[in-house]
């Protein structure tokens, strides 16, 4: 078994240390304006030690970028997200010192994977600092998913994501100059609708800290907010609800589609069957829970309707936002919610979960299935968006699907051993992997949080986050001997 050089993983994880010593600047920014304690001066080391190791890291590993094994990209993939949850971490633990670490941690790692869930009681109470960099960390996060899904994943062959590969996705050193110029592409788009959306939200009426922080969030699909109401703080100003309704969408659209969009000005990618799918199913399942909602009764019919299209596009695009309990409205509306979870956005989108694309090609197998149980010597070819689908996808969708509900089920069994009730530890251990937020019941539901979980189930779902949002096989290979012999 031959070890792999450490070097070009050193030198992804320098640029990981870089960049999170420059995004520390707007929470010590923010902690010099509060003058409350001491903390601009910890935030102020922290920046510099990691400014030094990653400059140092760079300097000496720079010439290692030509040439990466596929073993060193699965490990690169892994160590990258692993520090920068770990770096995630410190910031809370120094800028509020009665915390916990396991609770900083859980922050730090629902914040970098853009699920949302948090163990904050009386965030409104919070130094500015330490919202500022709830929110960065999603923004963070939310990129990293995008350049991870277009330029990484597919090259990998990871859960048939094969299926969108470009030139991006290529490693190689002849395709290398175009794979960043894709990148840098898509950081720009990020950029805009994150400057379009916060924009928005000034004008509806927020403050424009509170519309910095939630356009972070929004556009990440991550849903931390700086309120415990979530969301529903901003419910008596209806365009902020039909706003951040709109952009959760767009966080959960191909990013691809929109740097072709700017280079092309052409609209042809709207007939992708992905985001047509995906559009579609939104507004169906907003129409159905809708009229659930205005025949009930309970509430005016636009403000039902409010809170359904808000409350749905959130957990389906994994934002976690939330603007009232909705686990009080019906069973019928629990059973679709807990579901929904599991849909997720699209391929190359900041949103978690399953992804739309894995139950679109699932019911075209199943077409196919029955037209050869009806016809056995028929041949028919399975396509999507007008491309022959291999066989190696099909398995490997297949695979990543069994794995997934595989994943969560030992984590919603360990979490039941640990004294939880059924509907926490489930949703808990869905919530985790599917990156959405918030799950149901009176502990992890809308209405609650995981602060009151016990410390090892806290670790096991920090865990389960990471698992779900590099796309599970990810992870799991680097425990296969195969892959380090290969």
């Amino acid at each position: 078994m031959k070890t792999p050089t450490l070097r070009p993983i050193i030198l992804y994880n320098s640029y990981i240390l870089l960049m999170m010593g420059l995004v520390l600047v707007a929470p010590i920014a923010f902690a010099i304006f509060e003058i409350t304690n001491d903390d601009e001066i910890l935030f102020v080391g922290m920046s510099i030690v990691c400014l030094l190791l990653g400059g140092l890291g760079v300097k000496y590993n720079r010439s290692t970028l030509e040439s990466i094994s596929t073993l060193q990209l699965y490990l690169i993939t892994t160590c990258c997200w692993l520090l920068l949850g770990v770096l995630g971490t410190l910031p809370f633990v120094l800028g509020l010192p009665h915390l916990s670490v396991t609770d900083a941690a859980f922050e730090s790692f629902s914040g970098i994977t853009t699920t949302g869930s948090t163990i904050f009681v009386g965030i409104e109470n919070l130094p500015r600092s330490i919202l500022i960099w709830r929110g960065m960390l999603q923004w963070i996060g939310g990129i990293g998913i995008v350049v991870l899904s277009v330029a990484v994943l597919p090259h990998l062959r990871v859960g048939g994501m094969r299926l969108f590969a470009t030139e991006s996705s290529d490693w190689s050193k002849k395709t290398h100059p175009r794979a960043i110029h894709m990148v840098a592409a898509i950081l720009y788009v990020y950029l805009a609708l994150t400057v379009s959306c916060g924009a928005l939200y000034l004008f509806g009426g927020m403050s424009a800290f509170d519309a910095a922080v939630h356009a972070m969030t929004t556009l990440s699909t991550g849903g931390y907010s700086n309120y415990d109401a979530s969301f529903g703080h901003f419910f008596n100003k209806p365009v902020l609800v039909w706003t951040a309704s709109l952009f959760m969408v767009l966080g959960a659209l191909p990013f691809v589609f929109y740097v072709n969009l700017v280079r092309n000005g052409t609209t042809h990618s709207l007939l992708d069957n992905q985001i047509r799918g995906f559009l579609v199913f939104l507004f169906a399942v907003i129409a159905i829970l809708g009229l659930e909602r205005v025949w009930a009764g309970d509430l005016p019919a636009f403000e039902a309707i409010s809170h359904v299209t808000f409350n749905v596009i959130s957990v389906v695009t994994t934002t976690g936002y939330a603007t009232t309990d909705y686990t009080v409205w019906s069973q019928f509306s629990v059973m679709v919610f807990f579901f929904l979870m599991f849909v997720g956005g699209c391929s190359g989108s900041t949103a978690g979960s399953m992804k739309f694309f894995r139950f679109q090609l699932a019911y075209l197998m199943l077409r196919n299935q029955l037209k050869q149980m009806t016809y056995p010597t028929g041949v028919f070819v399975l396509k999507y968006n007008e491309r022959v689908v291999s066989d190696d996808i099909i398995r490997s969708v297949v695979a990543f699907s069994m794995f997934f509900g595989l994943i969560i089920a030992i984590i919603a069994l360990v979490l039941a051993l640990s004294g939880l009730d059924f509907i926490t530890s489930l949703t808990a251990a869905a919530t985790a992997v599917t990156n959405v937020g918030p799950g149901l019941g009176n502990i992890v539901g809308p209405s609650g949080n995981f602060a009151s979980l016990p410390d090892h189930v806290k670790w096991l779902l920090c865990a389960g986050m990471l698992i779900g949002r590099l796309e599970i096989m990810t992870i799991l290979v680097l425990f296969t001997p195969g892959i380090w012999r290969k």
